[in-house]
């Protein structure tokens, strides 16, 4: 069908004449008639089938400059919100419409600067409620509803953003709901949120006279020369798909440390980031494109040639997905799946049971991959280890080793570590060598055991330290030389000194100070620290305490 028979204004069918789009797609000549006629639409349709001009051109060409914002189309990434958001800039040139996406990772004063002469948003469940929430925008008065790619949002878990936003909405709308596979709960969304939808549930696109697809039985350590092998092969664009992020970044990282220029694409990438890759890939600045599932959403570039499957996806809907990146617009292309053991060959068995297409098999020459480093970038397939003791016996070894049972090899690195005098066996029993160490490092005075029975060379370091007379138990049985009295005051061998009377004699009945005590401090205390004074406190008062006493007449408290 020509695009000419559709009613449509001069404008529009130029600039799609313009851009090279005179035959209508399947889905465009179902979709496009219903929009305009004011109807809802429920479409299953695949990337690549003109989906996104059969919703942007209807709702551009019913909407006026001086309307206030009254179509919203939600998306579930940040590409897909830029890429929608072209296509209807593309198509709108003329009239004069303010098309704004919103989304994450960017400035949201910019954006909302936007909103105030803004017709159209394309936007992210996300950030459209952050809008929301500050209040700077109204959707009280939005007349076109689109969800594009709704199975994504749903799998992303935005089901409850997308019932946030919708009690926003007016409840009479047109809405238009876009998906590449119609599940139970795309039913029941459609059941729950369009009156008297019109269908257009479309076959796969994918024409198997362009695509051929193929896959490899490979091992984990096998998996990347092999891959390097096929992409030294190819100069078009190509698409390699990862399940996770983080594999992405090593797969890049290793392929350009090898000569191949590849860069990655995932979510935790900045926009800006993301922004530059996706345009740096679409100009041919680089050639291999390594991209989760996710983050390759909106990616609509006809020139891909080959897409790899690094890793394999769970479903059949994800392998759908990526295949149909290729074999676009009338173009040759090939979808190539590496696949190891494990669960990525049980997930392949269910892709080749389910899926439509012909999948055949290919064998791995082994003698046309290159050199590269014995290292699998996914450190937890099962078989990688298995492969990788064949190929490296220390592992084994060092098994062992942990194990009890220790290697040579092993402990000549412990000697190189903690020197040749380690015991072999930390207890009691110490090796010979161990012992001459211990010596060394707490010098030979130091007793064997520490307890009662002191070494005499440890005994002769006591008494030059505390001194000779220090008994060897401090306790109620003291030595008689500690506590015997001597009578004569010119003794020099006494070890204790009674204190001088008032008359310079020696008092016996006195009691002593030690001569390691200080001179003013007694053994005894006085009676002042008591209740009860001592007898001698009268004659050891100090002077000037009499003296006060008697010139200030102080008493004596009654």
């Amino acid at each position: 069908m020509k695009t000419e028979s559709f009613n449509l204004s001069k404008n529009i069918i130029t600039l799609l004449e313009k851009n090279g789009i005179i035959d209508a797609t399947p889905i465009q000549e179902i979709i496009i008639p219903a929009i305009l006629e004011g109807k809802d639409v429920l479409a299953q349709s695949e990337t690549g089938s003109g989906k996104t001009i059969s919703f942007a051109i209807p709702i551009i060409e019913q909407i006026v400059t001086k309307d206030e914002l009254v179509a919203l189309v939600l998306v579930p990434t940040r590409e897909l919100c830029v890429q929608v958001t072209t296509e209807f800039i593309k198509f709108a040139q003329g009239k004069r419409l303010g098309i704004t996406p919103v989304y994450g990772g960017v400035s949201i004063e910019n954006q909302i600067k936007k909103l105030k002469k803004t017709n159209i948003i394309v936007a992210t469940p996300g950030r459209l409620l952050d809008l929301i929430a500050r209040k700077v925008m109204k959707l009280n008065k939005i007349k076109f509803l689109v969800f594009d790619e709704a199975d994504r949002m749903l799998d992303m878990g935005f089901i409850k953003d997308i019932e946030k936003i919708l009690k926003n909405l007016p409840k009479e709308l047109q809405t238009m709901l876009f998906s590449a596979t119609v599940s139970k709960e795309i039913t029941e969304l459609s059941k729950k949120y369009l009156y008297e939808p019109v269908h257009a549930i479309l076959e796969s696109t994918v024409d198997a006279d362009f695509l051929h697809q193929t896959y490899y039985q490979t091992t984990p350590l096998q998996k990347m020369p092999l891959l390097m092998h096929l992409l030294k092969q190819e100069r078009d664009l190509s698409l390699v798909f990862c399940n996770r992020k983080h594999i992405t970044t090593k797969l890049a990282d290793k392929l350009s440390k090898y000569g191949i220029q590849a860069k990655c694409l995932h979510g935790d990438m900045s926009q800006s980031q993301r922004e530059r890759v996706t345009a740096d890939f679409r100009s041919k600045r680089f050639n291999i494109l390594i991209a989760t599932d996710v983050a390759a959403r909106g990616l609509h570039i006809a020139d891909i040639s080959h897409v790899y499957n690094y890793e394999i996806p769970k479903d059949v809907d994800s392998y759908t997905h990526r295949v149909g990146r290729t074999a676009r617009a009338g173009k040759q292309g090939e979808a190539i799946s590496l696949v190891t053991n494990g669960e990525e060959q049980k997930f392949f068995k269910q892709i080749l049971f389910n899926y439509r297409g012909v999948i055949t098999l290919k064998k791995v020459d082994t003698n046309a991959l290159p050199k590269v480093e014995e290292q699998a970038i996914d450190k937890r397939s099962k078989g990688q280890f298995q492969h990788r003791d064949e190929q490296q016996p220390h592992r084994n070894e060092k098994q062992k080793e942990w194990s009890g049972e220790k290697s040579q090899r092993f402990g000549d690195h412990r000697k190189k570590s903690y020197g040749d005098n380690k015991p072999k066996v930390w207890g009691e029993e110490k090796s010979q060598n161990y012992n001459e160490h211990k010596k060394k490092s707490f010098d030979d005075n130091k007793p064997k055991v520490w307890g009662e029975e002191k070494s005499q060379n440890y005994n002769e370091h006591k008494k030059k330290s505390f001194g000779e007379n220090k008994p060897k138990v401090w306790g109620k049985n003291k030595p008689d030389y500690f506590t015997k009295r001597k009578t004569q005051p010119g003794d020099e061998s006494r070890s204790l000194v009674w204190r001088e009377g008032s008359d310079g004699s020696f008092d016996k009945d006195k009691k002593p100070y030690s001569d390691d005590k200080s001179k003013f401090q007694r053994k005894n205390k006085p009676g002042f620290f008591g209740k009860k004074k001592s007898d001698s406190w009268e004659d050891r008062k100090p002077k000037f305490w009499t003296e006060r006493k008697a010139k200030f007449g102080f008493k004596k408290n009654q």
